[in-house]
């Protein structure tokens, strides 16, 4: 790392007409004898719909000498930051006296809140979530507090299972019991909230610049000339690396646009959302991976899929809907689909914690920086099962976890738990969070 006199401020932006790029960490922000700035661990919370194959995910050994099941597979190259929890449950997620039905609903709901929602169509009663409560304090240095992103539809209104409101299935983050955060599933809008757009809000002027295929970075041309004249060969390289990534993205969000413009010209079907899974998951984790190094937000959920999801994966040879071939019925064919797709899944994770790694930041590596947690509220899906949840706790967490095992928790463990810990973890400690009984004790981990 070079040493400077005199640092580079951590937020700089690039600026041009309508539009501002901030810069990665680099080399010239680390003041002379000084620390190295804030590379607090940045958080994620994964979640998978529908349940998963369990006999298929988890390892029948514990400790640092299990092997990876075959849906785990893709996660061999982050062994040794990978902690698999078994036994943890989520009982807010189970019906109450009285209910029937809306057992999707109740696990997306009750996943971060810890809380079991309200059975209704329009007075929302529910908690903050856990992504909140680090937001709150994390997002004091940042531009954004949070980022939700999702891949299927992000409607709130109206029911959506047994009475259940939509708020309940389609989004993961809550800022207060009664008011959800909206996830945004289309990557064009997302960029654009992270890196601006122009100075006008006149939707047809936004259109226009997209079809004339300009880049935002075409705007900052002349702030990047001058910025790299005064930074080290290494800076240089790193601030490159990340404007070719930011140009890169743009460019695939613009394809798509072009894609579905003409294969799906309907209103139902916003613009710039890719028809298949891996392109359009790997799109919202490259603008994750962007958020992070620029340290706009530190703080991201992202639903891979909504509960009852009827997304079909034609690219992999199913044609079936992911919700319908869950409900197997002990059926050999469906369950080799549901574990085709958890795999699937799997390897656009994988994706994601690829391009973390190879991310520099302080240090070391946004991987090394982050706390990232994969899962679902669903267990098993044929049956609806609330116990023994799929968790996965990926990252360096700055040194703070330890991973390369499979850790078995005691029984009746809340998946609470895992969550007061974590927090603890960021430097935001709390008391309780839903039904914990205390932190989750992983050993060596802390």
């Amino acid at each position: 790392m070079m040493i400077f006199g005199k640092a580079i401020p951590r937020r700089t932006f690039l600026r041009g007409i309508g539009a501002s790029v901030a810069v990665p960490l680099l080399d010239g922000m680390v003041p002379a004898f000084g620390a190295t700035p804030d590379t607090a661990s940045r958080l994620s919370f994964i979640y998978v719909p529908n349940g998963i194959m369990m006999e298929q995910w988890t390892p029948a050994a514990e400790g640092a000498a299990f092997e990876l099941t075959p849906i785990l597979g893709p996660l061999a190259p982050f062994r040794d930051r990978l902690l698999v929890l078994s036994g943890l449950n989520m009982y807010e997620g189970r019906a109450a006296l009285g209910e029937a039905g809306g057992d999707h609903a109740r696990a997306s709901a009750s996943f971060l809140t810890c809380v079991h929602p309200k059975k209704t169509e329009t007075d929302l009663r529910l908690g903050v979530s856990v992504d909140q409560l680090a937001a709150k304090e994390l997002g004091k240095q940042t531009q954004l507090a949070s980022l939700e992103l999702a891949l299927d539809s992000t409607e709130t209104l109206g029911a959506c299972e047994a009475g259940y409101s939509c708020a309940y299935s389609n989004t993961l983050s809550w800022r207060s019991p009664e008011t959800p955060n909206p996830m945004a599933n289309r990557p064009r809008a997302v960029f654009e909230h992270l890196f601006g757009d122009s100075d006008s809000t006149d939707p047809k002027q936004r259109l226009a610049r997209i079809r004339k295929d300009r880049s935002i970075l075409d705007f900052v041309t002349q702030s990047t000339a001058r910025l790299l004249t005064g930074l080290g060969p290494s800076d240089r390289g790193k601030l490159t690396e990340y404007l070719d990534a930011v140009r890169d993205v743009e460019r695939r969000i613009q394809k798509a646009e072009e894609q579905s413009s003409r294969e799906l010209p309907t209103l139902e079907r916003p613009l710039g959302v890719p028809a298949e899974f891996g392109e359009h998951a790997k799109l919202m984790y490259d603008l994750q991976v962007l958020a992070y190094q620029c340290d706009l937000t530190r703080v991201t959920t992202f639903m891979i899929g909504h509960e009852q999801t009827n997304r079909a994966y034609g690219e992999i040879g199913i044609p079936d809907s992911h919700h319908s071939v869950t409900h197997h019925g002990g059926d050999a064919q469906k369950i080799a689909k549901v574990i085709k797709i958890n795999i699937y899944h799997m390897q656009t994770f994988a994706y994601f914690l690829e391009k973390l790694r190879s991310t520099p930041d302080g240090d070391g590596s946004l991987l090394d920086h982050s706390m990232i947690l994969y899962g679902g509220g669903l267990s098993d899906g044929n049956m609806h099962s609330h116990e023994n949840l799929p968790i996965l706790l990926i990252g360096g967490g700055a040194d703070r976890i330890k991973g390369g095992r499979h850790i078995r928790c005691p029984k009746d463990t809340p998946l609470p738990n895992l969550y007061v810990t974590m927090l603890d973890m960021l430097g935001v400690p709390v008391e309780r969070v839903g039904s914990s009984t205390g932190k989750l004790e992983l050993h060596s981990v802390v």
